[in-house]
């Protein structure tokens, strides 16, 4: 039988849930357990598909083209577990699945059907499905915080599946923050010791704390926690906050022994623990070669989650490359307003990623002529592909008003069009062009060389594509199509071999890259921009003194 393995936050969101699920998944995979993760959202949403990237953040996408929560992109990122539509419900996603049944009429035998037992029951037959025969733990965070009224019927399901299975084949481990008190000068438990309470009075004892803390918890407060708090005192936690890296987080857990307690306490038998490629990992972090800066031009920069995995991604090709990345945060409407000198001057890189609607667009399109013109490392992701074939179109093939039609329906070159299978849907969410795609690579090609295989499957997520009536005009002028379809109908890659490192896709590689793992494309690029970065140092230090 698997071993379940429950996580709740409490006091205030955003303590980091998603990535102490992460990092136990690791852990326990480098003990050679089969892990599997799953994440419960409590909004009303049936996914995050259709919610703006200021409320929710990216939308991180499955290959079976589940759009789900950006935890589970930190799931991927720190373990090998495979991630499917399983991993990721809502509340909409539940309630939706007992309305269907209830209308169909014969799944309930004619009972009213109530938040208990239907409901909590779904609940639970969803943590079932990735308890197979080939997994050893299961991992679910229950996402919000405890006392919010959204949660109860996820917390009183995750109750009675330990009644279900039998306690000891289930751990509870409740995440929270104990806060210092400047003006008292002390760390604070009673946030704590109340936010267990309401999980108690549910019918939750959680087995472990992690608390959140900028400072070091004393003995005596570990004490006064376990005590009020009804656990062990070897139960308490302490999770410092990470100046550095994120990466840092299962180091300092295995620190404070907790994976030595799940073992203990689920009666598991693994393998000793072995983390020394990660520490390796965060030793490439923690002490770069050098140093790069790459401008990341978008439309939701006011909210770092919304390019989450895109950050994410540079960092890894950093380590791959022995270097920190320093990212300068660009807003796409703020180049259209300045212009583009200014204020992507001295970067030795540029990256356009994703989005949707017509805002920024302008400033996108102005930050690539930039890169193009200036020789400057560029990579663009999604509409950063469809607005490097704008500009393009616009300003080496002549065509003015060259545009996308999601953005000028009346355009006279519609380079960029909404895709045929895409004309006839009406319903928003969930019906893009999803998941994993396979994508055949021209020899030879910057994407090849990266890649090292002539085929590859990335996800992607759009409704918009290049226009093949303007192909033959793009590769005359040299911005060459170098990865399609494997009928060759799509255009998933576009380059222009004659500049240092021009690369464009119209998929997400930052959905597939891992820290010890870096993108192949996203290493590349960085490598091209350190390259950029030598060549400028270089040329400053050949021009002659003044005077």
């Amino acid at each position: 039988m698997a071993k379940h393995i429950f996580v709740t936050g409490g006091v205030v969101s955003s303590l980091g849930k998603g990535l102490t699920c992460a990092s136990i998944g690791m852990l326990l995979e480098h003990r050679g357990l089969r892990v599997r993760l799953q994440k419960f959202d409590p909004y009303i949403n049936v996914d995050p598909g259709t919610m703006s990237p200021y409320q929710h953040g990216e939308v991180y996408v499955l290959d079976d083209g589940a759009e789900t929560d950006l935890d589970l992109g930190h799931y991927e990122r720190f373990t090998d577990a495979p991630l499917t539509r399983d991993c990721n419900y809502t509340t909409g996603k539940i309630y939706l699945s007992v309305i269907n049944k209830e209308r169909e009429g014969r799944h309930y035998e004619g009972r009213t059907v109530q938040v208990i037992p239907h409901v909590t029951d779904e609940i639970k037959a969803a943590v079932r499905r990735l308890a197979g025969d080939d997994v050893d733990v299961v991992i679910t965070e229950i996402g919000g915080t405890v006392g919010d009224i959204e949660s109860l019927p996820f917390l009183e399901a995750i109750r009675q599946f330990a009644l279900d299975v039998g306690r000891a084949n289930c751990l509870y481990i409740h995440l929270t923050l104990v806060p210092y008190l400047k003006a008292a000068g002390e760390l604070k438990t009673k946030p704590t010791q109340h936010s267990v309470g309401a999980l108690r009075q549910i019918g939750i004892q959680p087995d472990l704390l992690i608390c959140r803390t900028e400072h070091p918890i004393s003995a005596e407060d570990k004490d006064k926690i376990a005590l009020f708090c009804n656990v062990e005192r070897t139960a308490v936690i302490e999770e410092r906050d990470k100046e550095f890296s994120i990466y840092e987080v299962p180091i300092s857990l295995v620190n404070n022994g907790l994976d030595e307690i799940l073992v203990k306490r689920l009666g598991l038998k693994t393998n000793p623990l072995d983390i020394s490629d990660w520490r390796a990992m965060v030793n490439r972090v923690l002490h770069p070669d050098t140093e790069v800066t790459i401008a990341v031009v978008g439309k939701y920069m006011k909210h770092r989650d919304a390019y989450k995995s895109v950050f994410e991604s540079l960092d890894h090709a950093g380590i791959a490359n022995r270097a920190r990345v320093v990212v300068r945060r660009v807003e796409a409407e703020e180049v259209d307003r300045r212009g583009a000198a200014g204020l992507l001057s001295g970067v030795d890189g540029i990256l356009v990623p994703g989005g949707f609607g017509m805002r920024g667009i302008e400033g996108k399109i102005e930050a690539i002529r930039y890169a193009r013109t200036r020789g400057i490392p560029f990579f663009g992701i999604c509409l950063g592909m469809q607005c490097a074939a704008v500009e393009f179109a616009r300003s080496v093939l002549g065509f003015e008003d060259a545009n996308s039609t999601e953005f000028a329906q009346a355009t006279h070159h519609p380079v960029i069009s909404l895709m045929e299978d895409q004309s006839t849907i009406r319903q928003r969410g969930g019906t893009m062009r999803l998941g994993a795609w396979p994508c055949v690579l021209s020899p030879s090609s910057l994407a090849r060389q990266a890649y090292g295989v002539d085929e590859i499957r990335e996800r992607h997520r759009h409704r918009y594509e290049f226009n093949n009536a303007y192909r033959e005009a793009f590769v005359a002028d040299g911005f060459i199509p170098t990865g399609l379809s494997p009928d060759g109908s799509l255009v998933e890659i576009m380059e222009i071999p004659d500049h240092p490192w021009f690369l464009a896709v119209q998929f997400h590689p930052e959905f597939k890259s891992k820290p010890i793992k870096s993108h192949p494309l996203f290493r590349d690029f960085i490598a091209a921009a350190l390259k950029h970065r030598e060549g400028s140092r270089t040329e400053v230090e050949a021009r002659p003194a003044a005077g």
